[in-house]
């Protein structure tokens, strides 16, 4: 375990987006960092790879910018890098949620929670607890009794709860999502929608995974997260598989994305299913041209109408 991973964000004044994303790719390719860093006039959003002593010099540079001093870093060793390449990209804002009037959490955002609090929020009959994240992120592992968003994308969950106020309107509610930063802005949003009583999971998941006293117990499944890993461990206590193979329903943890390039559907599926389906998510889909999993096993098209004949028997 001679790499980590980075998580982390912070809300503050960034100037001059565009040049700080110039200086600071500059910054992260003399430490051979790789990753996506998004920098926005409201703050950063990171997350990113490196060896254990470059991560080291990444965190000392951050916090020792009066910008970034008190930033919260979440990190997991690795065997290598969790990435491919590195990104870092000025953006009009950190998180998309699309609003007229946007939020800033620096102004207005829901309590923060400590994982210990937050376990005992999702044991109270009295809280809601709301999923912050999209629905592909929820079906590999959640919390246990949270509520699943119908939503693809962050920035689809206002219309959500809007269309189901009346279900929350007058409870206590406890938001999380992987490591905070959508939930800064989503419980926020909630206030000056009229919730009164909303709080979120301080640094996330993540976070919750790694404290020694609630050692990631009342999660099942894995958590999703955006690099090579796909997903981590969280529950340490009673680990549960809710995940569902997408062609026969049985326990299944392990997503992959339809191999039709238009299609590139995320979906749960064995390593058996996967190559009895040649990596599609349907026959239409297998059937394509242009099909990656074709392609990277040099199956010709005879072979691939071979596979398509026994799946449709």
């Amino acid at each position: 375990m001679d790499y980590r991973v980075l998580l982390y964000y912070n809300y503050t004044t960034i100037e001059d987006p565009e040049a700080f994303a110039k200086e600071h790719l500059a910054f992260c390719r003399a430490l051979d960092i790789k990753g996506r860093i998004l920098v926005a006039p409201e703050g950063i959003n990171g997350t990113l790879s490196g060896t254990k002593e470059a991560t080291e010099q990444y965190m000392a540079a951050m916090l020792a910018d009066e910008r970034f001093k008190d930033t919260y870093f979440k990190s997991d060793e690795s065997e290598a890098h969790a990435f491919k390449k590195l990104f870092v990209r000025p953006r009009t804002e950190l998180v998309a949620l699309n609003l007229e009037e946007d939020i800033d959490p620096r102004q207005m955002t829901g309590n923060y929670l400590e994982p210990q609090a937050f376990r005992e929020a999702l044991l109270a009959e009295d809280t809601v607890v709301i999923d912050a994240r999209n629905d592909y992120e929820y079906d590999l592992g959640h919390f246990r009794g949270a509520i699943r968003p119908e939503i693809h994308n962050f920035r689809e969950l206002p219309e959500w709860i809007r269309e189901n106020k009346e279900q929350f309107m007058d409870k206590k509610i406890v938001t999380y999502c992987t490591g905070g930063i959508r939930c800064e802005k989503f419980s926020g949003w909630l206030l000056r929608e009229g919730f009164e009583d909303v709080a979120q999971l301080h640094g996330g998941i993540a976070a919750y995974g790694k404290d020694e006293a609630t050692q990631g117990e009342l999660w099942d499944g894995k958590m999703y997260v955006f690099d090579e890993r796909i997903s981590v461990e969280i529950n340490q206590v009673d680990k549960k598989v809710i995940g569902k193979e997408w062609f026969d329903g049985t326990p299944c943890e392990r997503y992959i994305n339809c191999s039709n390039p238009e299609c590139n559907r995320q979906m749960l599926v064995s390593e058996e299913n996967e190559e009895k389906y040649l990596g599609a998510c349907s026959i239409a889909c297998a059937k394509k041209s242009d099909n990656r999993y074709l392609k990277k096993h040099h199956i010709t098209p005879e072979e691939r109408d071979a596979c398509v004949a026994l799946i449709e028997k």
